[in-house]
């Protein structure tokens, strides 16, 4: 121990004169890809793997995070790998269920069709095709957009690349704050067929396969596909209702062609379904025996603990669905002097989510909302790329055309009308009740129990045309200099539409009514209780909409378009201090083009911008299987487009609309991983950040200049993995890993949108953790598996948000929780 102990220090030492802060251990997601056709994966030393995945050495997984194929640790970006074995260790099915397990970086996907990316606290919930993300997710370098088709399952993936900070250089759109890089498997010149089959509680049934099939030397075609089902792990109380399941299936089909002339084509076909229920709303209030209301304006000190009431949603025809479909077509020819390659892809999806918005069964509150998207993408990119003795370049062009529809749906009933009205100041009695009994004293229908809903509807079509490069000039053996550029033009065109309201049942009962002669202001005189000017005043509510109410895009649509144009430069320095310890300091410019708010006509925002500044180190010490990175940076962001809930000042319905701030962090990520021993591997990776507002008064009216975004400061993840081998005949693999999320640092405006609250029955923000654990049987053949899975081992259980959406109008908050424990037994087999 003594001697180790002083190896280490060494260790230290070394990575203390490279000028960094040191630091870390990640949670293996470094390790090399398992599949056949998966990319090579270099090891800093030679390294010895048997069927178990032991390793003497780790290993360096190559990467394309700078369009060039390049060894992990060569790469002058801060860079996580997630591997197909990582995946599969964790038995998640996206993106969105790794979250802790690469700190800094937080998907939001309980609902699967409009997903959420945050990276180094940058990031926006918009669910509006009017504005786009700032951390760009790309499937085989094609650009996914921000909804429909940015979040769907793992199929046949070979790798993901997480790059944070600024990306725009080489990535190009709306890569502002990070990009995330899918890597899907190729065809391969090897027959393999493999099958994977998962059962578990709350009704888990999984499987995944993969047909590779060689069809002579020059052509192979590859065809995968998924399905994931399970019940979910949430129930109605009335109804019996189960939420919080998957219901989706995708396949993949790819074909490669080596053609004449040393050309290769690759052609990529992929199609995934979603049809499941829609995320549930939790209600936070008790409410009062029927038909009773909650009293408006509800006090925290009285809300249930949604990870124990009873859940009661009755949405009309509810749920989330989703098709998507997919055509990449890939051209590489070498020239000699440059290597070409033609990237030309179509995306579509259709997509429906239609989910409660108030968390009860009450018609008298009944309120829900309806997200409903068509999109279609055509992308076309050409490169070249080259290589002398003393730089190494790429240059490209890119084209980009998206058409977007949306509409946005309010649903209520005119019992919920009577609510709104009621708690309204400036109305402040149930109109629709009145009317009814009114009507009711001369046998005229009732007014109450028919349905309204209000749309907005939206269109967009947008142009991106971008010329880029990047150059590495070696300046000496040790000393390279990159330096890159895009140049980017946008063009986006927008229209809003907001028609009348649709309640059939309330017109029909209405012009029964005035056709008898007892119109709405007539009924209203009758009650004694109003003069006729202010029923004339009163009568008109219910002839028109409560909250899409604009009247310059009524009665046709209103279009706005701008463009931009932006230049983002890229600085970075490396230097190998030794061949195995780099060191390297970069200054980047990212960009995101404005866009418009799809619920608030005629509104626009300018384009974000964020200046970046980072240095770190990169280590291996191959004597000691030790692998050390760290990164230090600060960034100045201006106009970050963020999500947030505003009141409407004239005591309607709040909405969630996007609002621009300028913030600044800085931040510390560090990660390790150490082969203890030939079975042993350890790992630790951690995020420090500390991102506040600048100058800022939010929509609200509330100033948070100077405090925290709501980031928690510091979060984690740690890992080991076991091997003992000869088991069987085959090898044991066990691997156990934890994550960890710190408490949210709250603002002034946290309690409003949903973010902190501490009450006597739960508490919003605090710190947040999760254990995984898999043990696994593979042959010494690797052709037959088992593995026990768990996932959050220890039942760790959270609330993770609440909505106000209709707390100050209809007095009914709702809230989201984290999943239970769960586990499930796997059986695979590779030939």
């Amino acid at each position: 121990m003594t001697i180790l102990r002083k190896k280490l220090t060494l260790c230290l030492r070394e990575i203390l004169f490279g000028g960094v802060t040191l630091a870390c251990l990640a949670p293996n997601f470094a390790a090399a890809t398992e599949s056949p056709d998966a990319a090579v994966a270099d090891t800093p030393a030679a390294a010895a793997t048997d069927a178990s995945g032991a390793t003497t050495e780790l290993e360096n997984v190559t990467v394309t995070a700078q369009s060039r194929t390049q060894q992990v640790q060569d790469v002058p970006i801060p860079l996580q790998i997630v591997t197909a074995k990582d995946i599969d260790k964790l038995a998640v099915t996206d993106l969105s269920k790794m979250n802790g397990y690469i700190p800094g970086l937080v998907v939001g996907g309980d609902q699967p069709t409009q997903p959420s990316y945050a990276m180094r606290g940058i990031g926006t919930g918009d669910f509006g095709v009017g504005s786009d993300s700032p951390i760009g997710v790309y499937v085989d370098g094609v650009y996914t957009g921000k909804t429909g088709g940015a979040l769907m399952n793992f199929n046949d993936v070979q790798r993901i690349e997480v790059l944070k900070g600024p990306q725009g250089t080489l990535f190009g759109r709306n890569s502002a704050g990070g990009a995330i890089s899918i890597i899907t498997n190729e065809p391969s010149d090897k027959w393999q067929e493999q099958a994977r089959v998962r059962f578990g509680d709350y009704g888990l049934r999984y499987i995944d396969g993969v047909l590779n099939a060689p069809i002579n030397q020059d052509m192979a075609l590859r065809f995968s596909f998924v399905n994931n089902q399970s019940d979910g792990w949430l129930k109605d109380a009335a109804s019996g209702q189960r939420y919080e399941g998957q219901h989706d299936w995708g396949t993949r089909a790819a074909f490669r062609w080596n053609a004449p002339g040393d050309t290769q084509i690759l052609l990529t076909w992929e199609h995934e379904k979603l049809d499941q229920p829609a995320r549930p709303a939790i209600g936070l209030v008790a409410m009062p025996p029927a038909p009773g209301v909650p009293t408006l304006g509800a006090d925290p000190d009285t809300y249930l603990d949604p990870l124990k009431a009873p859940v009661y949603n009755n949405v009309i025809d509810g749920g989330e669905r989703r098709r998507f479909d997919g055509v990449t077509l890939r051209i590489e020819h070498p020239f000699g002097w440059a290597d070409f390659t033609s990237t030309t892809a179509w995306r579509n999806f259709d997509s429906y989510n239609r989910e409660s918005d108030s968390g009860t069964n009450r018609i008298q509150t009944y309120f829900d909302t309806t997200n409903i998207e068509s999109n279609t993408t055509w992308s076309q990119e050409f490169k070249l790329s080259g290589e002398t003795s003393r730089a190494n370049w790429v240059a490209g062009a890119s084209f980009f055309k998206e058409k977007a529809e949306q509409s946005s749906q309010l649903n209520f009933f005119t019992d919920t009308i009577d609510t709104l009205l009621s708690n309204n100041p400036q109305v402040g009695f149930p109109l629709v009740g009145t009317l009814s009994q009114v009507y009711g004293s001369v046998g005229l229908p009732s007014l109450l129990g028919d349905p309204w809903q209000e749309s907005i509807f939206n269109h967009g079509d947008y142009k991106a045309q971008a010329l880029y490069g990047d150059v590495i000039w070696h300046l000496t053996d040790r000393l390279n200099l990159t330096t890159g550029v895009r140049f980017t033009h946008d063009e986006k065109e927008f229209s809003w539409y907001n028609p009348l309201r649709k309640a059939p049942g309330l017109d029909a009962a209405i012009a029964a009514a005035t056709a008898a002669g007892l119109d709405p202001a007539s009924a209203l005189v009758a009650t004694g209780f109003f003069t006729p000017d202010q029923a004339a005043q009163l009568a008109p509510i219910l002839s028109n909409n409560i909250e899409f109410n604009t009247l310059a895009s009524s009665a046709k649509p209103l279009a706005l378009n701008n463009s931009w144009n932006d230049t983002s430069p890229r600085l970075v320095l490396d230097y190998k201090l030794t061949p195995e310890m780099m060191i390297y300091a970069s200054a980047t410019k990212g960009y995101q083009a404005g866009g418009f708010n799809s619920v608030q006509v005629g509104s626009t925002y300018q384009p974000e911008n964020v200046k970046n500044y980072e240095a770190g180190i990169k280590s291996y010490f191959p004597d000691y299987h030790l692998l050390l990175n760290a990164s230090i940076y600060y960034y100045k962001f201006s106009n970050l487009q963020s999500l947030t809930l505003v009141q409407d000042v004239n005591n309607g319905l709040p909405l969630y609309l996007v609002t621009s701030s300028d913030q600044d962090a800085k931040g510390l990520e560090l990660e390790a991983h150490w082969q203890a021993s030939e079975g042993l591997r350890l790992n630790f990776t951690s995020a420090y950040i500390d991102a506040r507002y600048k100058d800022f008064v939010d929509s609200n009216q509330i100033d948070l200049s100077g405090q925290p975004t709501g980031e928690p400061s510091f979060s984690a993840a740690a890992g080991m993995d076991y091997v003992w081998r000869n088991v069987a005949g085959g090898a044991i693999d066990f691997t156990l890993q934890h994550a960890h999320r710190g408490k949210t640092r709250c603002n002034a405006a946290s309690p409003l949108q949903g973010n902190c609250l501490v009450t006597p029955s739960f508490k919003l923000g605090t710190a947040q953790e999760r254990t995984d654990m898999r043990i696994a049987w593979n042959s010494d053949s690797n052709i037959w598996g088992v593995a026990l899975f768990a996932n959050n081992l220890f039942d760790k259980r959270y609330v993770t948000g609440i909505n106000n959406i209709s707390t100050s109008t209809i007095g009914t908050p709702f809230a989201s929780i984290s999943p239970p424990r769960m586990y499930g037994v796997e059986l695979s087999a590779k030939f």
